[in-house]
């Protein structure tokens, strides 16, 4: 049996001559968390959906937990909480109650999970309001407070912080690795690129359906850095790294070198330079985001 939490393998979705999802693979170990970020269009939601039983593959399977989704989803979804687009509720019940009608039809939490929830996503002071009161912020909020409490080993976020205000937005990415802290597995998908790099562990990064690159957060954009080097006699500085292993990533720019993916080497340019006479006045990594790799690997911007 397999120790993953989540496993696909070859996914693949198409909506009439539309290829949704093309050939899609992930891995999910326990307690980490994992973002799927990409434009809207790129794949993600139906990627989510087919997570969760919501939509079929066409071809390619999906395992929960170390067991296959098909045949296995009533037990498999228990443990598994989620939000999934704009959560909907009794709207003429209050936020408190909605979730203690969630626990009459799935047991297990009681009046006092249901407080504590309520708080971790600040809303013990709206509990007592009508749902249809609710701001779409608080809609979401509620959404997340009903995906955790029956205490999930996976929970799937599409969108958490869709409609929230700055406060409410901070809020929730400071509860996603709260909750991972705590054993579970979280999957969030967004299209906010800081909102990715701030709380996500490890990374898939959709276009038009497939995915372009995955690996550690922190270590894909260490993969990318760019270092700057400025140099008096910039041109044998340049002769010398184009026949260095650098050579395909090296380039000008605003009087010094740039050399793409070259940051972690600093020490060693530095040295294949000074061993030419050659002496660098500044060698230092320029700053890199997210955001900068998505770019580059996808040639499109998300919001930021």
């Amino acid at each position: 049996m397999s120790d993953l939490i989540v496993e696909a393998q070859g996914l693949h979705k198409r909506y009439s001559d539309t290829v949704a999802v093309d050939r899609v693979d992930l891995a999910m170990e326990h307690g980490l968390v994992y973002g799927l970020l990409g434009p809207n269009g790129s794949g993600k939601s139906t990627t989510v959906r087919m997570l969760l039983g919501l939509a079929t593959p066409d071809d390619g399977f999906v395992r929960l937990f170390g067991q296959p989704l098909q045949g296995n989803a009533p037990g498999l979804l228990r443990r598994v909480g989620c939000v999934v687009e704009t959560p909907a509720f009794v709207p003429y019940l209050s936020g408190r109650d909605n979730l203690r009608l969630l626990d009459t039809y799935a047991p297990g939490g009681g009046s006092e999970t249901i407080e504590d929830v309520l708080r971790r996503v600040h809303l013990e002071g709206a509990a007592h309001r009508r749902f249809k009161n609710y701001s779409l912020g608080m809609k979401q909020r509620l959404g997340i407070a009903a995906a955790i409490l029956h205490n999930p080993e996976l929970v799937i976020l599409d969108e958490p912080t869709n409609g929230l205000d700055p406060q409410g937005t901070r809020e929730v990415r400071e509860l996603i690795p709260e909750l991972a802290a705590e054993g579970r597995t979280i999957l969030l998908c967004s299209h906010l690129l800081h909102e990715v790099e701030q709380v996500c562990d490890y990374v898939f990064i959709f276009q038009r359906g497939r995915v372009v690159a995955r690996g550690g957060t922190q270590d894909l954009i260490a993969g990318k850095a760019r270092l700057e080097v400025q140099v008096a006699d910039i041109d044998a500085a340049e002769r010398l790294l184009r026949a260095s292993r650098w050579a395909a990533s090296v380039a000008r720019q605003d009087g010094a070198i740039i050399i793409q993916g070259g940051g972690p080497d600093a020490a060693e340019i530095n040295h294949l330079l000074a061993s030419d006479g050659l002496y660098a006045s500044i060698i230092r990594p320029l700053s890199q985001t997210l955001e900068d790799v998505f770019f580059e690997l996808t040639g499109e911007q998300t919001d930021a």
